[in-house]
């Protein structure tokens, strides 16, 4: 064999295997963008209620069922995707191609850091809409008497919280 046909081998056989590092590269960056918008359309929900209403006459009570001159307050919530998520999944996916730049130092070594990195992604994925939809279920928003606080799932969902009179 000469040194060109070796040469050429050589070349052929790298090119190969950057091929497949490439191709998980990009099976990363798609499973990173098909998570962030999976995140996105399903972490949503919201509840409300009023501390009070009207009576048989048409006057405000309160949230004690007590006559009141002053409009009873309404509370709405509503849960939403947590930048930080997505801050979270760019981290993870730019960290682990650093890391096969700068540590990988086969093959097989790289594919296991840019698969580790795509588990990770849809696990902290999952785990945000999990615990986003559990900890927002579990909001005492009956409890609400027009004022208090409430501790949300931050940072794994964002939750705007919006008080009103209510409307007649």
């Amino acid at each position: 064999m000469s040194n060109d046909s070796l040469t050429e081998t050589a070349d052929s056989t790298g090119l190969t295997q950057a091929k497949e590092i490439v191709a998980r590269i990009q099976r990363l960056i798609i499973t990173a963008a098909l998570a962030a918008f999976g995140y996105g359309a399903f972490l949503t929900a919201s509840k409300g209620i009023c501390a009070g209403g009207f009576n048989g006459d048409g006057d405000f009570i309160d949230a004690d069922g007590n006559v009141t001159e002053s409009v009873p307050q309404c509370i709405s919530l509503t849960l939403g995707p947590s930048g930080v998520i997505y801050i979270a999944i760019a981290v993870i996916a730019i960290l682990a191609i650093r890391a096969v730049q700068r540590r990988a130092s086969t093959v097989a070594e790289a594919m296991r850091y840019l698969d580790r990195a795509a588990a990770g992604i849809v696990i902290l994925i999952v785990a945000s809409l999990v615990i986003s939809y559990v900890w927002f279920s579990l909001i005492p928003i009956t409890d609400w008497n027009g004022s208090g606080t409430f501790f949300f799932p931050f940072p794994f969902g964002a939750v705007d919280v919006d008080i009103s009179p209510m409307q007649s």
